[in-house]
């Protein structure tokens, strides 16, 4: 894989509209966000610890904004990422959103994003795709 290819450390490489994207939230787009929105810490806790019932997980508006904030903090220029993802339709709301909880997880812990999608580390350690949060346990 080409280095243009691969996704920014902290960050995702993602396919959107047919076109692959860099994205990253660095420190004054998460401002951003937290600015219009909530703490992101919020989110990420409600998503990485409390599980699937808890209401404050991100909304549609919440999640097209950290996609878009992404696009910024790759390079975009603010008015073409926005016109990008006003521009995607309902159908696309699912994917932003999952790409909004991979831009978070990646923005506090880039560690998490395997590159090698779950292969082994360069110590030989087999690296978990879908870790759980720091302080919990994937055991039932």
């Amino acid at each position: 894989m080409g280095i243009v290819a691969q996704a920014p450390r902290g960050g995702l490489r993602e396919v959107l509209a047919g076109r692959s994207h860099p994205m990253l939230l660095s420190g004054a787009e998460i401002e951003r966000f937290e600015d219009a929105h909530r703490g992101l810490f919020d989110i990420f806790d409600a998503h990485y610890t409390k599980g699937a019932h808890d209401l404050r997980r991100v909304t549609v508006g919440e999640a097209r904004d950290l996609v878009a904030l992404g696009l910024v903090g790759a390079g975009m220029l603010d008015a073409e990422a926005d016109a990008f993802v006003a521009s995607l339709s309902a159908g696309d709301n699912l994917r932003v959103r999952s790409i909004a909880l991979a831009l978070i997880g990646a923005a506090f812990a880039p560690d998490w994003i395997d590159a090698d999608d779950g292969d082994a580390s360069e110590d030989g350690e087999k690296k978990n795709d879908s870790p759980a949060a720091p302080g919990t346990s994937d055991a039932s």
